[in-house]
């Protein structure tokens, strides 16, 4: 269903930009990995017909065509960007975030590019504010000073026999953990770079204390094989500007072992990590589009916010694991023991906080 106002007239506000291909032979997945990243990710309509013009805005509409490359069989983190056809021009909607759409496009100019066909047809609108905020707006919980936990890895991290209650998008479910109220939320769509500083800062307003957030990284460091440790930190670059907050772990975290420390970087969209970004950026730690946005958010709305993620893929290296393969059999594997390290860590933390 469609949850917010008509966001082809909400959008038509804004300047329609081209998203131009990149440059394939100078990222640093590799050609052969990047191809397959993109082809888990476009809608299958762009795959199996060409567009006259393919247009990404801002827009929450399960109404329109659902992709068939959803990953089904998950709790959170499965809906992808829909699509509606007007005659032979494509409107594909994404969950309305300004990164997210622009990521969303560069998706689909660079697959397009790879696989031979017109990338020039591909425009984006980066959505107006306000429609961006009413769609966090939907998230509607009651919180008193909670720890929410917010990401990915959550049915292993929630209670098994928990209940989680739905909403428009999202699910929760509570519990009390060493005597702290702590609140699992899940989102069904991809909270995507700024998108995620808006969710911080809508669970502050509904009374959150702190927000963790679980989810991947991606290192710069080139002797960290992914999928075998954590990444945690209370630093990321935003736009060429160092932002700090107030860590949930403080130094908890990144005293146990397998546990990676360093500065994050924020990056809008991994079509940008090429090897003249990673030239730039190789004396930081880790990358990821939202570790930034959020600690940003906390910080201006007086909360904690601390990020525990799985090492998940090796710009700097080329290791077996990446993002093109992350549903292989060994990897879910590796992935869900981190899981269960994330949980203890978390337990062990509010075990030795004070309530």
């Amino acid at each position: 269903m469609s949850l917010l106002p008509d966001p082809l007239v909400t959008a038509s506000s804004g300047t329609v930009l081209r998203a131009a291909p990149i440059a394939v032979d100078g990222h640093t997945m590799g050609e052969d990995s990047l191809l397959r990243y993109l082809q888990i990710k476009v809608h299958h309509l762009i795959q199996t017909q060409p567009w006259d013009s393919i247009r990404v805005i801002g827009g929450y509409d399960r109404q329109a065509v659902i992709s068939t490359h959803e990953k089904t069989g998950k709790l959170f983190n499965w809906q992808r960007p829909t699509a509606e056809a007007h005659g032979r021009d494509l409107v594909v909607k994404a969950f309305p975030g300004t990164d997210y759409v622009h990521h969303y496009a560069l998706i689909i100019a660079t697959y397009l590019a790879m696989t031979g066909r017109a990338a020039h047809t591909v425009t984006y609108q980066l959505p107006d504010p306000a429609l961006c905020h009413a769609a966090v707006d939907l998230l509607e919980l009651d919180l008193d000073g909670d720890l929410v936990i917010v990401g990915w890895g959550l049915a292993h991290l929630a209670p098994a026999d928990g209940v989680w209650t739905r909403g428009p998008g999202y699910a929760w479910q509570r519990t009390v953990l060493h005597g702290r109220q702590v609140v699992y939320l899940g989102f069904h769509h991809s909270i995507w770079g700024d998108v995620a500083g808006r969710v911080v800062a809508r669970l502050a307003a509904l009374g959150a204390r702190d927000v963790v957030y679980v989810g991947k990284v991606g290192a710069l460091d080139p002797e960290i094989e992914p999928n075998t440790v954590l990444a945690t930190g209370n630093e990321s670059l935003v736009g060429g500007a160092l932002v700090t907050w107030d860590d949930f772990f403080a130094d908890f975290a990144a005293a146990q072992p397998g546990v990676h420390t360093g500065v994050h970087v924020t990056s809008p969209s991994i079509l940008l990590e090429d090897r003249d970004w990673l030239t730039k950026h190789a004396e930081h730690a880790f990358v990821d589009p939202e570790i930034g946005p959020m600690g940003a958010a906390a910080r201006h709305a007086g909360i904690g916010f601390g990020y525990l993620h799985v090492i998940s893929n090796n710009l700097a290296r080329h290791y077996p694991a990446d993002l093109s393969n992350e549903r292989h059999r060994d990897v879910v594997r590796r992935r869900t023991a981190l899981v269960d390290r994330i949980r203890d860590i978390i337990a062990g933390r509010l075990a030795a906080r004070p309530v």
